[in-house]
This record gives C-alpha cells, structure tokens and sequence, in this order.
C-alpha cells in the first residue's frame, strides 16, 4: 500500500488535488475547464511513478469479478497503477477499518462498502468527506443523498438500491409472486417438504438487516422523529418477530439453521420456491435460474402496509490518511468508475441498479423486467439510517433475531425489552 505522512486532509487542499485530478491528461480524465462548467482549472497532474492501491470490498464470489475487472482495465490505461482487490466480508470490513483510528499505517487507499458504516467510519475517524470529489449531478439524487451525514458527503455513490426483495423460482410457483403474506404462507407450504429437502420460503435468519423490511411492514421504525432514540420495544417490532417465528418454527417453512449460504444455496439449486434476498444477488441468481427466475417487492402484510427494505446502495469510502499521488489516483479512479460506461457494464455484470443517472435512464435498465422488478422494490424501501446510533440498533436486533429464529425463543415480549434496553445502553456508552 502507498503510505502517507499524516491521517487527515484538509478539504480544501482535497479540492485543489482531486480537481486537478480530474482535469489530468489521462484516457479516464475529464475535459478540462473550457468545456466543462462543473471543472476547475487543473492544478496538478496525474502520477507518473508507479502507485500503489489497495481496496477492501465488501463484493463476494461472484461479484467481486466484476471488482477485478474494474482493477484491471483501470491498470490497463495507467500502467504505473497497480490496484488490488481484497475481499472483506461487511462486519469484517467495518471492524477493520475502524481498528486502523489507532493504527492508520494499516488502511487500504479506498474501500466500496456500505452506507451504514458511515457512522462508526465517522466516529472513528477513519475516512474523510468527499464534498470534492464528487460531481452529485452526475448521480441519481436517492443514491448520492445516502451517505450524507452532518451536511458533508462520505460516500460515492456505485449502485442504486441494496434493498431485499422477493426472488422466485417460476418454474415452481408461476409467474406471479404472492401478493400478500397470508398468499405467501399458503405457497410456501404448498411447496414444503422437509423429508425431500425442499422449502417454500427461506432467508438470513442470523442478520438482522433480513428483519428490518417486516418492522416497516407492521407500521414500525426503529428510531423516533428525532432520528437518534430507539424505538424497539413496540407492537410493531413484536409483530415483525412473531411473524418471522411462525415462519420458521410454527408452519415449519425453513431448515434449521437456515443462514445466508443455506439460504441462497436452497433457492440457487431449485430446493427452495422463494427467498428475501439482496439486489446484489440479481446477476448470480439471473445466472443460475434464467428465465425461470422472478423478481419484485416483498409482499404485504396482511392488515398492515407494504414492507419497507432499506435502502443506499454501495459506494466507495477514502480512508482519512489517503492524500497526495494516492488521492489523486483514488479520485480519478472513483469518478472513471462510476460513470456511464462502467455503470452499464455493472449493470450487465451484476445486474444491479446503478448510481449513475444517466445509466440510470439508459434502455439497457428500463428495459429489463429483472430490474425493472428491482426498482419496484427499491420503490417501497426506505432510506437506511447512517447515524452511528444504527450499529447499536443493527447489533442489539442481532442478538434478537438470533434468539428468536436461531434458538426458538418464542418469547418475544421479553426479547423485544431486552433488545431496548440493550440498545439503549450501547448508546449512552457512545455519548
């Protein structure tokens, strides 16, 4: 990794440098000020001695493939650039980079995570704003707004989305998803058989993100008005449990334990009927079922409203110490990345929704009923807190879920008070 000589960078040296980035006669640069308003004049130059990047990405087997081949075809128009790709699962990466606040020496040049680790990357001081790096017209205004904390922007923005959804296989349960959770039970059981290995529905019991589309569905919100006091203990959330316990251990609709692999490997090879996955999941699962495969919002529940997935996307995150030669590269790479060209080339890949606006309106995504189904659901979703007081919230649901699906405590009463007062300690402590 290219190595620095200070942690922070002030942004108005940040401005000049990514500027001058942007501007710097390289085959991914932008035109110059003359013409492009939106430019300021350069004010230095692209790298010419080799430079080193490494970025942390939370993109798995297959996805990160697509990664790599960003890397790669990057590398390809700057030879004295050499990007490697790590894979880091997304608490993994989280954890990590936090660990490097007393250790910067250890961070990566760039990570593409998630938006909810704006919070702890905050707190901790561990990535810097990126107000000048980033051209907001240039993106769909839902995905640039998702990592705006404080009035200053931590994120660029590289898929639109990241919400669960309702993936199902056709060539089991038609054309047509249920359209509400009673209609879902009754073709889940239907499609039911734990002696031949088989399920109805399946999904992540272990994580707590898996959770927070029912809590939406029952009328419920994990924080106040103000944004920053938990609200757990609620009927809503005590239905969202209920509802997911009865999925499981009343009507028998899912193995035990059913994880995020158990899960996906069910679904993928034809033994599971529907799963609640992520978008992230549309390209793999695309792959493997073809037009067998069926996708759209998760189904209403009965008596209430619509479940509420949250929403963001993935986006790129420069560690606090990045500056210099590295910062140029990283911004240049970042603003190369994330445009048309390689926008469409994500959504061919991966099949997700991307962040660029004018991917966003291009034919090849509007004229897609798997991403068409996709953008239904980001539809119904919500925007996923990025205040730090959402890793108490995520963790503390954790343990919930866990107990509840995992262990089979049916007492939900108790849980939902234990999972408040947890919550609210992990809170004080942060004060």
């Amino acid at each position: 990794m290219t190595r620095i000589q200070s942690r922070f960078v002030p942004v108005a040296a940040g401005l000049l440098i990514v500027l001058g980035a942007c501007t710097a006669a390289s085959p991914s640069a932008s035109p110059p000020a003359s013409e492009s308003e939106s430019v300021a004049p350069s004010v230095a130059t692209y790298p010419t001695g080799d430079i080193a990047i490494e970025l942390w990405t939370k993109e798995g087997d297959p996805q990160i493939d697509f990664v790599q081949q960003l890397a790669d075809d990057y590398n390809a128009l700057h030879p004295n650039v050499t990007i490697t790709v790590v894979n880091k699962g997304v608490e993994t990466l989280r954890e990590d980079l936090v660990n490097t606040a007393l250790s910067p020496d250890a961070q990566p040049e760039l990570v593409w995570t998630v938006a909810d680790h704006v919070g702890p990357f905050t707190t901790a001081g561990v990535i810097q704003p990126l107000d000048a790096f980033v051209d907001a017209g240039s993106y769909d205004p839902v995905a640039y707004s998702a990592t705006v904390a404080d009035g200053q922007q931590w994120g660029v923005p590289i898929s639109n989305g990241n919400q669960l959804m309702l993936y199902w296989n056709k060539s089991i349960i038609g054309d047509d998803p249920p359209a509400d959770t009673d209609e879902l039970i009754s073709v889940a059981q239907a499609n039911t058989d734990e002696a031949a290995g088989t399920y109805g529905f399946v999904f992540n019991e272990t994580e707590s993100f898996w959770l927070t589309p029912w809590i939406g569905g029952f009328g419920g919100k994990v924080f106040a008005d103000d944004g920053v006091t938990p609200t757990l203990n609620t009927d809503a959330m005590k239905g969202a449990l209920q509802f997911l316990y009865d999925l499981k251990w009343t009507d028998g609709l899912m193995p035990n334990p059913t994880d995020y692999t158990v899960a996906s490997d069910l679904f993928t090879t034809g033994s599971a009927a529907m799963i609640v996955n992520g978008d992230w999941e549309l390209g793999n699962y695309a792959d493997k079922l073809g037009d067998d495969l069926g996708v759209g919002p998760l189904p209403l529940v009965v008596g209430h409203e619509d479940p509420h997935p949250y929403t963001a996307g993935a986006f790129f995150m420069v560690p606090s110490g990045v500056e210099g030669d590295a910062l140029i590269v990283v911004a240049d790479f970042m603003k190369w990345a994330t445009d048309t060209e390689q926008q469409l080339a994500m959504v061919d890949a991966l099949r997700r929704l991307p962040a660029n606006a004018a991917a966003l309106a291009d034919p090849i995504v509007t004229g897609d009923p798997l991403l068409a189904g996709a953008a239904a659901a980001v539809q119904k979703g919500t925007p996923q807190p990025t205040n730090v007081e959402m890793r108490c919230v995520f963790d503390n649901m954790n343990t919930a879920i866990r107990d509840v699906l995992g262990a089979g405590n049916s007492d939900i009463d108790t849980v939902v008070e234990t999972m408040q007062t947890s919550t609210e300690n992990c809170i004080a402590t942060q004060a």
